[in-house]
């Protein structure tokens, strides 16, 4: 239901401004109102991307993931996110075939550069895990927004207030505590993290950027990227997967019950997919990682409740913390928005004034021309009554 009031609206989850003026005596009570209704839907949003693994962006689903690696023992993460993507595509393919969406042919170049890219990160994002500490690869999770911040301060001339610097710096305190435990550098994985995090960056801004730029959908963009995506991966895949277990992907004993999981993850990745490409495109990279870094604390507390996996003071304080940031950053984003809604009706209501001023003037010069033409009407007549 969200999804689709979403995509009806195609508005932004963390800055839904007014569309009309309200008097200032009700405006706090609209802003407390608001952000209250923002912070349902984020948590709505996040609840929705909890599928979405942060360990692999967009590959593991914790359930599934904790029973493929540790359980079954299948650790071919890079492979099997070619998989999730090749069937996102044919589900899409089907989707299309069924008129459930219209195909959009637009640069070929673009989309080609976007699928490749988005598939390297990933790739890059896996080897970071492979050849650095946990602690680290979270470090390496923590840096995306920053990241995302100064590119789009550089590229895109976008202004990030100080206030929304502020929570998103709590933000990355708390998931910093609950997080990260170790921190082991090494050169190569130091180049690696680099690596990940820029193209991480650079794909999720292009993501947003393609989709109004060029005017497409979430799931257009997603179905004509999808081929390129999953043929990067599925050449560099094995050859990643094998560098990183020693193992091969196509030696793997594929038992009934290791089967039964890879369909599953492979049919829950395809709302996975369409739900990333969905939020990045209504929202923006930054808030995508919010979103992100909230599923992260749902999953640690999640996998206490359900896994009894570890759980310490510094988890449940550096999960407060991180919440706190998440407030913040939807009740600042939340009055900015409004702020700028009203600020864009004042100029609106600006302009039209401005044109009302030259049609009066244009009315005022016709009429002075009228007034010309009659005096040289009548010296036309008085020849005339002369020449007579």
């Amino acid at each position: 239901m969200l999804l689709s009031n979403l995509l009806h609206r195609g508005t932004n989850v963390s800055d839904i401004a007014p569309t009309v003026n309200f008097p200032q005596q009700k405006l706090n009570l609209y802003n407390f109102i608001q952000f209250l209704s923002n912070w349902i839907e984020i948590i709505e949003l996040a609840l929705v991307l909890l599928l979405d693994s942060p360990f692999l962006r967009g590959c593991w689903d914790e359930i599934e993931g904790v029973a493929l690696i540790s359980t079954l023992g299948f650790t071919f993460a890079t492979t099997l996110t070619s998989w999730h993507l090749l069937v996102t595509f044919c589900s899409l393919h089907v989707a299309l075939w069924m008129k459930l969406f219209e195909h959009k042919p637009f640069d070929a170049r673009a989309v080609m550069g976007f699928g490749m890219l988005n598939g390297i990160s990933i790739g890059l994002l896996n080897l970071s895990l492979g050849f650095n500490s946990v602690g680290f690869y979270q470090m390496t999770k923590l840096a995306i927004i920053p990241c995302t911040v100064l590119l789009e301060t550089l590229f895109f001339r976008k202004k990030f207030s100080r206030n929304v610097q502020f929570s998103l710096s709590i933000l990355l305190l708390g998931v910093g505590i609950a997080t990260v435990t170790d921190l082991q550098l090494n050169a190569l994985g130091s180049v690696l993290s680099i690596l990940a995090v820029v193209t991480t960056c650079i794909a999720q801004i292009m993501t947003n950027t393609i989709q109004k730029r060029f005017k497409v959908s979430s799931t257009q963009l997603l179905y004509q990227s999808c081929p390129y995506q999953a043929m990067t991966l599925f050449i560099v895949g094995p050859f990643l997967d094998g560098l990183l277990t020693n193992q091969n992907v196509f030696a793997f004993k594929y038992t009934p019950q290791v089967l039964a999981f890879i369909v599953m993850s492979c049919t829950i990745s395809v709302s996975v997919n369409f739900s990333t490409f969905l939020v990045i495109g209504k929202t923006s990279p930054v808030t995508y990682q919010v979103l992100g870094h909230l599923k992260t604390c749902l999953v640690l507390a999640f996998g206490y409740v359900l896994l009894r996996d570890p759980f310490s003071w510094r988890n449940i304080l550096g999960i407060l913390i991180a919440v706190v940031g998440m407030l913040l950053y939807s009740y600042f984003s939340t009055v900015e928005s409004q702020q700028k809604a009203i600020e864009a009706s004042a100029q609106l209501a600006q302009a039209k004034e401005n044109e009302s001023d030259p049609l009066i003037s244009v009315e005022n010069g016709s009429g002075l021309e009228n007034d010309d033409v009659v005096p040289a009407a009548q010296a036309w007549s008085s020849n005339k009554d002369l020449r007579a």
